[in-house]
């Protein structure tokens, strides 16, 4: 399968609710690769058991059928590799590094997670980063991480990606790589109404994330603003 863009997203529900607007503008085809698909192993998280679930293969089972239902509602693929739903430090993804040799052309948009916010989320970036340099593929998009990116104040607003670069995941990339911020989307009317059905998809999640971040889902709100940075050579 070729597609014109291809979305890594660390966990199930990371693209969707980050950049479901910047896929629905997108001419495809499309797909969202979670890179930590698999189960999440024997015992439970904490975050697990707040979100319902009693096994670890209920787990994986549902979030895999969640996810489905999300892509659906976008029109994009659906891809999730074996990597299991764990901490990521100090292991390789190879499937991850495998599916983007085997699947980006130069024509190929990759957009990989900033990675505010979440530990796993900036290893998958670094590791999406190597494998894309190792391939010689085109620079790809940074989409910032929601809900976490809109805990600064300035989230929504022109000045938000400034706000965002004293993050140690932004500043670190912006040591090693030119960034630039090349996206801001502000969703209304019927695209809004889409992202919201599709971050719907991920019932398990919806409470445990409110929980958290109070009225993520609200709107006017932070969801219904997106960013996305292009990294130069």
């Amino acid at each position: 399968m070729s597609w014109r863009t291809i979305v890594v997203s660390p966990h199930f529900d990371d693209a969707v609710l980050s950049v479901a607007g910047l896929l629905a503008r997108d001419e495809g085809p499309a797909v969202i690769v979670t890179a930590l698909g698999g189960a999440p192993g024997e015992e439970l998280s904490a975050w697990d058991r707040l979100c319902g679930f009693a096994s670890a293969e209920e787990t994986a089972r549902e979030r895999r059928a969640e996810d489905a239902r999300a892509c659906e509602i976008l029109g994009v693929d659906q891809v999730a590799l074996a990597h299991p739903d764990a901490p990521v430090a100090g292991l390789r993804l190879r499937e991850l590094e495998g599916f983007l040799a085997g699947h980006v052309t130069p024509e190929t948009r990759v957009l990989i997670p900033m990675g505010i916010g979440n530990a796993d989320h900036e290893a998958v970036r670094d590791q999406a980063l190597d494998a894309l340099r190792k391939i010689g593929a085109r620079p790809p998009w940074v989409y910032a991480d929601l809900p976490y990116a809109a805990a600064v104040r300035e989230w929504g607003t022109a000045s938000a990606d400034q706000a965002l670069a004293g993050k140690p995941p932004v500043r670190a990339l912006a040591e090693r790589r030119r960034i630039r911020p090349e996206l801001r989307i502000r969703l209304e009317g019927d695209e809004w109404t889409a992202k919201r059905r599709a971050v719907l998809a991920y019932a398990s999640q919806i409470a445990p994330l409110a929980c958290d971040y109070g009225e993520f889902l609200a709107m006017p709100g932070p969801l219904q603003h997106e960013l996305v940075w292009a990294v130069e050579d």
